[in-house]
């Protein structure tokens, strides 16, 4: 996977201390990785997965 990306919410300075995502060309998963470190492991998941936990994270918002 290629098409690395980083959250729309990160900024300048902190921002850099972020996840990036990358999905497969059929959107079948969804792979995810340290941007401090691009070169070091990555998570995959399947696409449908990865979505359930991004809605948990979403509706949980503040709930620490």
């Amino acid at each position: 996977m290629d098409n690395w990306r980083k959250s729309s919410y990160s900024g300048e300075g902190d921002g850099n201390e972020c996840v990036e995502i990358a999905s497969s060309p059929a959107y079948t998963h969804v792979s995810v990785r340290d941007s401090k470190a691009p070169a070091g492991a990555t998570l995959t998941f399947p696409a449908g997965t990865f979505a359930a936990f991004v809605d948990v994270l979403k509706t949980t918002t503040g709930d620490r």
